[in-house]
């Protein structure tokens, strides 16, 4: 009787421990074993979003793996029942993406080469990436449309650098200076911008104006406090060159102590994209971009040839010396040259933020080689000839990727550079100098 009740415990015993074995199987399988059980990782933490749809023969995909790659930072996730899937990342910056081929049904393969490709975002911050597997359903465009894409992102690039450019031409021909600083007026305009729109809530309408306008005074206050009294106890161009660029350290890391080494945006960045035509997209905010760099360089124009402070700022780039002569007041046009300079520079980088897009404290000195480029290529100290440079240069960049990787985009516009400057040592609209 013991013997048959002990034998009973027993097997009560090994049933309540398999009934717990069970349960907790059970609830070990509701529980996620990676990111890659759900159709969106990272899509609430950051504002850079990766998305595409994975299809055989337009028949969709499911529980196919997709891995987002690149910047040390990486990130896999599954498709859904409709074949689509979502990745966040953390910076608007080139990634791979790979589709893992041995997640796919049986006798369904991927074309030689294809599974992993090189991603970089566009003018959005969403950046759709699709793996249509199967003849017939792979959507592609021709060169000529890929062409007038990229040359239209040329004609913007192009005009709002040319914004930058002119400002330190102008500075360039008035005072001889080389300014390494005109990388942080450009980074200052933005930075300025998204205090006023983000932080102080104001219009971006109303936030817009009013960076522009302190990036003025930053020019001014640079100039009366720094340079001008620099150049009045007759420090060397090369002495100033070399303050310019000690200036720019302090200021660079100066916005990035206060606004930190993330990325950060404008209101209304990220819109959606409108087709104009064949290939060629572009949101609101880029159409407006490109209409106000045309009307801000026009009244510039119109400065130069027709106001009384443009003509003595030519004259001064033409002899200094003569031009004090004249009568004409150096200093105070010099200093006039310093605000239009940093106000062209805060609004090209306001452009530059919605164009990237994104804000960070060295955005600047990205493009600077750029502007020093388009202002050799245009012509040393001319105003005319660093808009040409600039919208020369922003079209090598953007077309170059039809040829070269994004990667070297900036490369390709050096190299023409070098092979104009070899032909014409002057630049485009530069007049040639007698030395000796």
């Amino acid at each position: 009787m013991q013997i048959a009740l002990r034998a009973r415990k027993r097997r009560s015993r090994f049933m309540v421990l398999v009934f717990a074995a069970l349960c907790a199987a059970f609830a070990l399988s509701l529980v996620p074993l990676s990111a890659a059980t759900a159709d969106e990782v990272g899509t609430d933490e950051y504002d850079f979003i990766f998305s595409g749809n994975v299809k055989n023969d337009g028949v969709p995909l499911e529980d196919v793996l997709i891995s987002v790659s690149g910047n040390g930072y990486e990130a896999e996730v599954e498709t859904d029942a409709e074949g689509k899937w979502r990745i966040g990342v953390p910076e608007k910056d080139t990634y791979e993406i790979t589709l893992d081929e041995s997640t796919l049904p049986d006798g369904v393969i991927v074309a030689e080469g294809s599974a992993t490709t090189e991603v970089e975002f566009g003018l959005t911050s969403n950046k759709s990436v699709n793996f249509f597997l199967g003849e017939g359903v792979r959507v592609t465009v021709s060169f000529w449309d890929q062409l007038a894409d990229r040359a239209v992102n040329g004609l913007n690039f192009g005009l709002m650098l040319a914004l930058a450019a002119i400002g330190a031409s102008l500075v360039f021909g008035t005072t001889g200076l080389s300014n390494f600083a005109h990388a942080e007026f450009v980074t200052f305009g933005a930075i300025a911008a998204m205090v006023f729109s983000t932080y102080l809530s104001m219009p971006i309408l109303i936030a817009i104006p009013l960076a522009v306008i302190l990036s003025g005074a930053l020019g001014f206050v640079l100039d009366l406090g720094l340079f001008r009294p620099l150049r009045r106890r007759g420090i060397g161009i090369v002495q100033l060159m070399i303050v310019s660029i000690g200036l720019s350290l302090a200021l660079r890391y100066t916005f990035q102590y206060f606004i930190g080494g993330g990325t950060y945006q404008l209101p209304g960045a990220g819109a959606a994209e409108i087709n104009l035509f064949g290939a060629v997209s572009l949101t609101v905010t880029d159409m407006v971009s490109m209409v106000v760099s045309v009307v801000v360089l026009l009244a510039v124009a119109y400065w130069l040839q027709r106001t009384r402070v443009g003509k003595a700022t030519r004259a001064i780039s033409d002899n200094a010396s003569l031009a004090a002569a004249s009568g004409i007041d150096v200093d105070r046009v010099i200093r006039i040259v310093w605000i239009l300079a940093a106000a062209l520079a805060g609004l090209s980088g306001i452009l530059w933020a919605y164009f990237r897009p994104g804000i960070k404290w060295d955005m600047g000195a990205g493009i600077l080689l750029l502007i020093f480029a388009a202002i050799t290529l245009g012509g040393l100290g001319t105003a005319f000839g660093a808009l040409v440079g600039s919208l020369v240069v922003g079209m090598i960049v953007e077309v170059s990727t039809l040829w070269i990787p994004s990667d070297l985009k900036y490369v390709g516009a050096l190299i023409v550079l070098i092979l104009v400057l070899l032909v014409r040592p002057q630049g485009i609209l530069g007049r040639r100098e007698r030395i000796g």
